[in-house]
């Protein structure tokens, strides 16, 4: 009974261990020799982790040690089972060696390890930063990185680029589909050498059209222009795609009439005057309709009073308030059509 009771006790300890302390007690349990071979493929950081984790390490209980050698050949059987046929064939052998419920244990912790995306140590750091270590580099670098980057980050990258490159590395982010781990590798190793990386070893999906366009949105309106322009003589049908899929300012007039008063709730009067100020007659008239008799004479004394205004502050102002659009659609308070979309709404 007592045998027992201590088998139970040292089966809890492994299972609250933390990922940490079972790789310390693994590097351990295999030697100097291997281990240090193992140090070569890891970061200085995760170096120093596991240093400090086997230092406060006391003693290893055989029966801990055989059990976590045992969890990590099921993971890496997992892991194989995995490149080979996918999760589903990986769960089918497992549930035949280990049972349906260790199985499941096994195939749950490895998916939720593999969600970690390369490049993950770039999306904490400040794009100005990364845009002195990484301008220098290829498009299709660029393009590899700014696609693994939220959208916001990419697109103050995206827009301090030299122009020559800006609607290039669009176009390799529009027309980017898989990467392989060979690529991820060899880009994470160069750039660790100037700031630190996280490596993958699994395919990663990333890029796209809708990758591009979320970056585009959120980019001033000069890059935008320019980087489409561009695009449409470099490659149309991807431009035509890219661009059915964007929503700018005078794009407003695709919008209801409940939508649009629900955006002008939302919008700040100087900020709306200051964006109306280079539109054409169309957009402006949609959002006079959408206002009150006296607001509107308001609004129109507003920008008459206003006088000149420099582009690059209209271009600002119009931007906020697509932001504003772009928010009200994310949460489901308005429907924005696009071009080539079905506008039938149920």
């Amino acid at each position: 009974m007592a045998e027992t009771e201590s088998s139970s006790k040292k089966k809890k300890d492994i299972k609250n261990m933390t990922g940490r302390q079972k790789a310390a007690v693994f590097l351990v349990s295999i030697g100097s020799d291997i281990s240090s071979d193992i140090f070569k493929y890891l970061r200085e950081d995760e170096i120093e982790t596991l240093t400090f984790e086997i230092a406060r390490m006391e003693t290893i209980e055989p029966d801990q040690k055989d059990a976590i050698l045992t969890e990590f050949q099921e993971l890496l059987m997992a892991n194989q089972f995995i490149s080979i046929g996918g999760i589903d064939y990986a769960r089918e052998l497992l549930e035949k060696s280990l049972g349906s419920q260790k199985a499941i244990d096994i195939i749950n912790r490895l998916t939720s390890s593999l969600q970690v995306r390369p490049f993950d140590f770039i999306r904490r750091t400040d794009p100005a930063h990364l845009l002195n270590f990484i301008q220098q580099e290829l498009p299709q670098t660029i393009a590899l990185i700014l696609a693994y980057l939220e959208p916001n980050k990419a697109s103050v990258i995206l827009q301090n680029l030299p122009s020559e490159v800006q609607s290039e590395v669009a176009r390799r982010i529009a027309i980017m589909d898989r990467t392989s781990p060979e690529v991820l590798r060899e880009v994470e190793r160069v750039l660790e050498k100037k700031l630190s990386t996280l490596s993958s070893e699994d395919y990663t999906a990333a890029g796209g059209v809708g990758s591009i366009v979320e970056i585009l949105n959120l980019v001033d309106r000069s890059s935008e222009k320019q980087i489409v322009e561009a695009l449409e003589e470099e490659d149309p049908e991807l431009a035509e795609e890219i661009k059915k899929r964007m929503f700018v300012f005078e794009d407003i007039v695709m919008l209801d009439d409940r939508s649009i008063q629900k955006v002008l709730r939302e919008v700040d009067q100087q900020e709306l005057s200051k964006a109306l100020k280079s539109v054409q007659e169309e957009v402006q008239d949609k959002i006079f309709k959408n206002m009150s008799k006296r607001a509107a004479q308001m609004l129109k004394e507003d920008m008459e009073f206003m006088g000149p205004v420099r582009l690059k502050d209209v271009e600002e102002s119009q931007q906020k308030i697509v932001s504003i659009i772009r928010h009200l659609e994310d949460t489901g308070e308005i429907v924005v059509a696009r071009a080539g979309e079905d506008e039938l709404v149920v």
